[in-house]
């Protein structure tokens, strides 16, 4: 089993402006991308689990705390579950990998943040979505 990870984006400034890369990040895997943008800083996007599917996250606008359980049974997950708790700024272009048999919990840390979201699947090729009310897990209280 893979464990989420930080893969380390830079920044380069010169009189131009600044240019921000992930030389990192392998994105042959990536099938499909899109974009989060949570309505306010209150809203949390969660708690949606792929038992196959795995995700990468960063954020290309203002921050984000992305919020993290390992599911041990998709039908009955333990309540009291870990919970890894990951920031990712669009000051430095860090990319959150998250592999399969997680659940995400997402929330925006400043107004207007923008998060990218790639994934390993294209949409409808397999059914691998679980949803969990956001109080599900009960260390996020």
């Amino acid at each position: 089993m893979s464990f989420p990870k930080i893969i380390e984006g830079g920044k380069y400034s010169d009189e131009r402006g600044d240019l921000f890369f992930n030389n990192n990040f392998n994105a042959s895997e990536v099938k499909r991308i899109y974009f989060i943008e949570n309505k306010n800083i209150n809203s949390i996007r969660g708690w949606t689990g792929h038992e196959v599917e795995q995700r990468w996250f960063s954020t290309i606008q203002g921050s984000f705390v992305i919020r993290l359980v390992q599911v041990d049974n998709w039908n009955n997950p333990n309540k009291k579950a870990e919970i890894l708790e990951f920031e990712l700024s669009s000051q430095s272009f860090n990319i959150l990998h998250v592999p399969r048999g997680f659940a995400t919990a997402i929330q925006a840390k400043e107004d207007n943040s923008k998060l990218i979201v790639m994934a390993d699947y294209l949409m409808g090729e397999l059914k691998d979505e679980y949803r969990f009310e956001i109080n599900y897990f009960e260390k996020l209280k």
